[in-house]
Formats: structure tokens, C-alpha cells, sequence
């Protein structure tokens, strides 16, 4: 539809004319800089074909190089070439001239995605049977290092073919970075116990997957929580001694044990001095993720009396300190997770300068320009680490996402933040498939490259032509349908949305939750039919991508899980007290059959893409739900 629009705009101009507008709308990603001389075709449509030959083979290759066609007659030169005293980071230009085709690159990734940006223009030209006319690119990264942060702890680890599928996607997404958020999902020797039922990945697998990153300009970065979120370590009694609180502690989430490591406690410090010992040698990446996120449990349990005596924030920061030590040893530079320091700001300036902050926020809300601002006065290096605000919602929350990716990009530009890594986030069950973030990631990479306005306008032709491959342009329009469904529920925004909080609150009262209580029948009954609506979208689309069979499936299941927690909400709000063992009891059997159908489907997608470690964690959280509704 998209190419057809196009097509019929063109007929009403000159034949030998491309307006910019449309051929800036027609590439992945849009440039810094770009002119096309209209007057001056050079390559008639015909002869594209001998030109797209050796920019395939090259493209391949990822090879400079020079080649001579014929054209009308005239010899006409294309010249691949490396420049590295070009300024901005993985800067490219492009100039189509009458003579041949240049392109100069600051560096291997730079001249990949030039001749990507070239390749695309040959097939719009192609499509429109226009001449190729004149052009001149300049283009560069508004971020030196462009990332994505897939979570494979919680509780997916995709397969190995699933994860060489992603590196190739994020390179054509222009991402140079990899990271594989892991809690207990590595195969450590001395901690069987850990992982035996993660289905974890190994030392040879991260080795292969080093070589295959890296041959594609991507760098893979180790990632490993070294402080908070240790559930999955400390719920072992062998460990149980390690953790800072063994018995409930009263959190700012309430009631909490066994999820932080006790930094009194010098045993803490040897696992992580054994765990990086042996993970880093299987990396190349000269960065390291050493996490230290949400460390609830910090100085209400072994270390209180010390963070009474010297601050909970120096306690956190001279462990981290520790930590980065060991980094250091080890041959690697630390990245950390900012949140815990931006709540003792006073210390931002006492952090190690070869250290790396990663300040992430996912709401729409979220201050990155304030927070930032606090590590760039400090002279330290950080990242804006926004999200696909994928998880926790079965089919997404684009809507926020969106604002999301855009205030990161924009005040990560404004202060110069050295990265801009996009996480996707498995909470819960991980029960979004990978699908769902596909609007979030080609827009942040997008972002991550150079923010312009018209890229979240030009979306659906993007992910259509780009990602799914599908001329009737209906995958995308369904996918973007079912990502904003949750707003017509019309409750406040949060980390979850209505079809998932029914999902996972479904033994808590409504009323306690700032959401819940704010659930309606009109709002469930809105939601609900614009799924419907994206599902018939859906019945229409055609996806050829290597992934279309997939795709097609996951969203249907997602988008009936969804429904399904729309279908428990409108039956929790005629219920008595708005329980859920309030249903009538023949209500609750026909929602058990329902969810039951679901969670066989899930049992069978889950493993297309993904290892069998961590299926029966998620499915247990849906048939926990089903148990509670057959009593």
C-alpha cells in the first residue's frame, strides 16, 4: 500500500525527478544530510541491476574496494574507501555523481551502513522505475555506542539460532552493541545448583556467539548482576548466608528476603570474584555490566548497622567500588545501573571515573534530562537506557515506549551521553513474545542513530517493508493496533498494563493498587475491541520475513492472553468484593477452560524461538491462575 502511494504520487511529477521528502520516507533510517540534484538523473532504472551485483557482494564482504561498470556508453566508477579522519562517530558520505558512486567511511561498521543506505536507494528507484538521480550524504551516530539489552533470566533464553537471528537484526538496525541481561543463566562450574534448570548458556556457546557479534560490528557485553536481584542465587540454601536479609525485611516493595547480596559479609565479594574469573575470558568486549540495580534490601538487614553509622549510599558505593576493582583485575571497564546513586547524588562525584553509568527509567515521565544532567557535571561517562516497555503487558505499551525512546534520545544528545542502550525486560513470566518489541526496537535504533519527528510517522512502512516484508502492510498496522489497545482502558500508566495486572493480581484486591482500582467494564469492553480490531488486521497480513510463521503465531497468543485478562477483569468487577473466588463458580470453570487453551499454546510457541529452561518458571505463574479458578 505504501509503495503504491508513493507510485501514484510520482506519476503526477516528472519522470526524471525524486522529491527528498519521499526518498528520505523510503530508507531504514534517515539521514543526517541529504540533497538529490533532481535535474541530474544518473543511472537509468535498467541499469541498477549490475550495481546492486557488486554492492551485494560487497555488502558480504564488507569489503572497500573500487569497480568500473559501462553506463550510456561512459565508464562509471564506484569507489568504496575508508576515511578515518572523517569527524562524528561511524560517519559515512555518499555522493552519487554522474561520474560514478563514492563512499567514504570512517570505519568498517560506517561502511556497512552506507552501503546499506545505497542499496535501499537502488530499490526505490527500482520499485518506481525512475532513474537514480544525484545525490550527496552526510550522515553519522548521534551515539557512539547503540545498544540493545535483551533479558534472558527471566525467563526466556532463546536458542542459539534465535540469537545469531538477533545479531543479524541488530545489525541491520545499525545496533553495535549486545548485551544479555543474566542473573543465573550462565553454566558457572562450581554452581550447578543455580542453573540446572535454566537451560542456561555456556562458555563455548557466548564464545561463539563473541565471533559471530563481533564479525558483524557488534560488541557483545558481558552482563551479570553482582548485587541486587540474587533471587535466583540466594533462594538456595548453600548461599543463604550471602544474602542481606535471610528472613523478611520491610522493603519500599513490602516484605522481601534472599534477593540482595550482604556486602558485609567478604564472601559475597569472593563469588563475585569467582563468577568474573570465569565469565569474562569468553568475551572480547573490553566493557562489562556488572548491574547493581534496585538493591531494596541495602541496610535493613547485615548492613544496617553500618549504613547507620556511615550512610546506606556509601555502603552501596564502596562495595561497587569493590566490585570495580575486580573488573579492573579481570581486564575490563564497568558498567553499572544509576539508580541506586541518584538517590545519594552527593556521591555521583566519589564514583571511579572508569566507570560507566547506565541511567535507565521506562516511563513516559521518566527525568532523564534531570538525572543525566547529574553524571555530566560529574565528568563521567553514562548511557540513556530507556525500554521497549514490552513486558508486563502481553502486547505492549507503545504509546508510552514511544515518549519513552524519544526523551531519552533527546537529552542523552543534549548531554552527550556516550550510549543509548534500548533493555527488554522479561518480568514476570516473560510472556510477550519477542514480536511485540519490534516496534519499540527499530524506532529506538532509529533514535539511537539520529532523532528526527518523521521516523515515528514513517513507522508502519518501516517495519512492514524492513521487518516483516509484507506488501499488504497489514502486520505492522495490526502489531501497532494491539500496542496501544491498553490505553482505551483508560487506567493511570504504571510498569504494567490492565490485561496483565489481571493476569498476575488476580488473589489481591483492586482497591489496593493505584491502577486496579481505577478498572472499569467500559474501558475492559474499549480495550477488548480494539484488539479485535487488531486481530483482523492481523488475519489480512502477509509477512514474508524469516520469521513470519512465528510472528503470526505469537501475536495471536499474546493478543489472547490479553483478552483473557480483560474477560477475568469484567467478571472481578460484578463479583462481590471484586474477588476473583467471588465469580460464580460456572464462570470461573468457562475462564479456566479459556486460560487452559492459552497456556498449552504457550508451552508450544515458547520453544520455537527459545530453550525449555525457564517454560515451566513462566507456565506455572498462568497454571497457578488456573488452579486457583478450578477451586
Amino acid at each position: 500500500m505504501r509503495l503504491l502511494f508513493i507510485y501514484m504520487l510520482a506519476l503526477l511529477t516528472s519522470a526524471s525527478s525524486l522529491a527528498n521528502d519521499q526518498l528520505v520516507t523510503s530508507l531504514l533510517f534517515t539521514p543526517q544530510q541529504l540533497t538529490v540534484r533532481e535535474e541530474k538523473p544518473v543511472i537509468p532504472s535498467k541499469d541498477t541491476d549490475a550495481l546492486k551485483s557488486i554492492l551485494e557482494e560487497s555488502i558480504q564482504e564488507r569489503s572497500a574496494g573500487k569497480w568500473v561498470l559501462n553506463i550510456n556508453n561512459q565508464p562509471f566508477v564506484i569507489w568504496f574507501q575508508i576515511e578515518a579522519d572523517l569527524d562524528h562517530d561511524d560517519a559515512y558520505r555518499l555522493s552519487v555523481l554522474p561520474s560514478g558512486i563514492r563512499l567514504l567511511a570512517k570505519n568498517k561498521n560506517a561502511l556497512g551502513y552506507g552501503k546499506q543506505t545505497l542499496h535501499q536507494l537502488l530499490e526505490y528507484v527500482q520499485a518506481e522505475n525512475q532513474p537514480l538521480p544525484e545525490i550527496e550524504i552526510s550522515d553519522w551516530a548521534d551515539f557512539k555506542r547503540r545498544g540493545y539489552m535483551l533479558d534472558v533470566s527471566r525467563d526466556k533464553v532463546p536458542t542459539m539460532a534465535s540469537l545469531y537471528a538477533l545479531i543479524d537484526q541488530l545489525e541491520a538496525w545499525r545496533l553495535n552493541e549486545l548485551q544479555l541481561y543474566t542473573e543465573h543463566t550462565f553454566a558457572y562450574r562450581n554452581h550447578q545448583a543455580v542453573w540446572k534448570e535454566a537451560s542456561p548458556l555456556t562458555a563455548e556457546e557466548i564464545q561463539k556467539l563473541d565471533t559471530y557479534a563481533r564479525e558483524r560490528g557488534i560488541d557483545l557485553v558481558p552482563n551479570q548482576n553482582s548485587f541486587g536481584h540474587m533471587e535466583n542465587w540466594l533462594k538456595h540454601d548453600q548461599y543463604l548466608k550471602l544474602s542481606e536479609c535471610e528472613t523478611d525485611c520491610q522493603t519500599i516493595w513490602g516484605a522481601r528476603k534472599r534477593t540482595a547480596l550482604a556486602p558485609t559479609n567478604p564472601k559475597s565479594l569472593e563469588l563475585m570474584k569467582e563468577l568474573y574469573a570465569e565469565l569474562l575470558p569468553n568475551f572480547t568486549s573490553k566493557y562489562f555490566n556488572i548491574g547493581g540495580d534496585e538493591t531494596v534490601e541495602l541496610g535493613l538487614g547485615k548492613s544496617k548497622a553500618l549504613s547507620e553509622k556511615i550512610g546506606k549510599g556509601q555502603v552501596y558505593l564502596d562495595f561497587l567500588k569493590q566490585l570495580n576493582e575486580e573488573v579492573i583485575k579481570n581486564g575490563k571497564e564497568t558498567l553499572f545501573w544509576g539508580d541506586i546513586v541518584l538517590n545519594h547524588p552527593e556521591l555521583i562525584k566519589e564514583i571511579p571515573k572508569n566507570m560507566t553509568a547506565l541511567v535507565w527509567g521506562y516511563d513516559a515521565v521518566y527525568p532523564f534530562d534531570k538525572n543525566i544532567q547529574k553524571f555530566h557535571e560529574a565528568g563521567m561517562d553514562f548511557y540513556v537506557v530507556p525500554g521497549t516497555s514490552s513486558w508486563r503487558s502481553e502486547i505492549g505499551r507503545n504509546h508510552n515506549a514511544f515518549i519513552n525512546l524519544k526523551k531519552a534520545a533527546l537529552a542523552g544528545k543534549k548531554y552527550k551521553a556516550k550510549g543509548y542502550l534500548i533493555t527488554d525486560w522479561g518480568d514476570y513470566g516473560h510472556f510477550q513474545p519477542k514480536s511485540v518489541s519490534y516496534p519499540s526496537l527499530v524506532l529506538g535504533a532509529n533514535y539511537a542513530w539520529h532523532y528526527s519527528d518523521q521516523t515515528l510517522d514513517n513507522l508502519t512502512f518501516l517495519l512492514n517493508h524492513y521487518v516483516f516484508k509484507d506488501p499488504t502492510g497489514r502486520t505492522a498496522e495490526a502489531l501497532l493496533v494491539l500496542g496501544d489497545a491498553y490505553l482505551k482502558a483508560n487506567i493511570p500508566e504504571g510498569n504494567a498494563n490492565a490485561f496483565h495486572l489481571m493476569i498476575r493480581r488476580f488473589k489481591w484486591t483492586m482497591e489496593g493498587q493505584y491502577q486496579t482500582k481505577h478498572l472499569n467494564k467500559a474501558g475492559l469492553i474499549a480495550a477488548e475491541e480494539e484488539i479485535k480490531r487488531g486481530l483482523a488486521l492481523l488475519q489480512e497480513a502477509a509477512p514474508s520475513s524469516p520469521d513470519a510463521d512465528i510472528t503470526l503465531q505469537e501475536l495471536k497468543q499474546a493478543a489472547g492472553l490479553a483478552r483473557f485478562g480483560i474477560h477475568l477483569g469484567i467478571e472481578r468487577l460484578d463479583a462481590t468484593g471484586k474477588k476473583t473466588e467471588n465469580i460464580p463458580k460456572a464462570t470461573r470453570l468457562k475462564l479456566a477452560n479459556e486460560l487452559e487453551s492459552l497456556i498449552e499454546n504457550h508451552k508450544k510457541i515458547w520453544t520455537v524461538r527459545n530453550r525449555i529452561g525457564g517454560l515451566k518458571d513462566s507456565a506455572e505463574k498462568l497454571e497457578d491462575l488456573l488452579n486457583y479458578l478450578r477451586t
